[in-house]
């Protein structure tokens, strides 16, 4: 694709993104971030205060946007977002993939069920909305940006996450490879990593002593909010950042440096 200058903006505006988990958490400060930007923004959730979400974004940011019922790991589902932000919008030039699932188990102790749902919300939910979406982006010909949420437990052992890892480093490699395979079109497909992140899944996972042991190690002495996971995509969106592809960004406060 042809260069653009960089402005420091990072505006978004006439452009539309797709968000899914945008109900909640990452997803919804994503969302915000995008509206806040100029974007037309097609929130994507299983949970029906999806729709709140929207009606106040376009409230407060003068922004149109529209919410779907949706879910990942079906292809019909994903088309039926497709369609609609189509409908809606003309096209797709962002799409964030936050949704995502946590299930935690001793390795020796962890239920198959447990393994499936891993790799088929965060692995192949987030593979077939980047290739359906991916494929509507190369046939609109104008690029496009996708931004993966994975984590450090991708890349590094943490204790009852053996599931977990496994589905979050299926997603870093896919990004890698996305983003060389679609470098051509224009597409710049790259990964967010965050660390522990304040999320109703985030707090979930890490409660307590646990936690609070988890923080000991962070350099920066705590866990991440959503709205700095949502700055970091935000900036792998826009026009800034169209020299990167293919990359993961880790946001962990230090905790791997070490």
């Amino acid at each position: 694709m042809d260069y653009k200058k960089v402005d420091g903006s990072f505006s978004l505006a006439g452009k539309t993104c797709l968000v899914t988990g945008a109900a909640n958490g990452i997803g919804k400060a994503s969302a915000t971030l995008y509206a806040s930007k100029g974007a037309n923004v097609a929130l994507v959730d299983l949970q029906e205060s999806v729709h709140d979400v929207a009606q106040a974004l376009a409230k407060e940011y003068g922004v149109k946007t529209i919410s779907i019922i949706g879910d990942i790991t079906n292809k019909e589902s994903i088309a039926n977002m497709i369609d609609k932000t189509k409908a809606a919008f003309g096209g797709i030039d962002v799409l964030a993939n936050i949704a995502g699932a946590v299930e935690l188990e001793d390795a020796e102790k962890l239920p198959e069920a447990y393994w499936d749902k891993m790799m088929t919300v965060n692995a192949k939910g987030t593979f077939l909305m980047c290739q359906l979406v991916g494929c509507e982006m190369i046939a609109q010909g104008r690029g496009g940006k996708i931004v993966n949420i994975a984590s450090q437990a991708g890349f590094i052992a943490l204790d009852k996450h053996v599931a977990y890892t496994a589905s979050k480093a299926a997603i870093i490699g896919m990004t890698k490879v996305l983003g060389f395979e679609w470098a051509e079109f224009g597409i710049n497909v790259n990964a967010v990593s965050p660390t522990v992140v304040l999320t109703e899944m985030g707090e979930k996972a890490w409660q307590g002593e646990v936690a609070e042991n988890m923080k000991k190690r962070i350099p920066a002495n705590r866990f991440a909010y959503p709205d700095e996971i949502a700055a970091a995509v935000l900036f792998l969106s826009c026009n800034e950042s169209n020299m990167i592809t293919g990359e993961n960004l880790v946001v962990d406060g230090g905790f791997t440096i070490k």
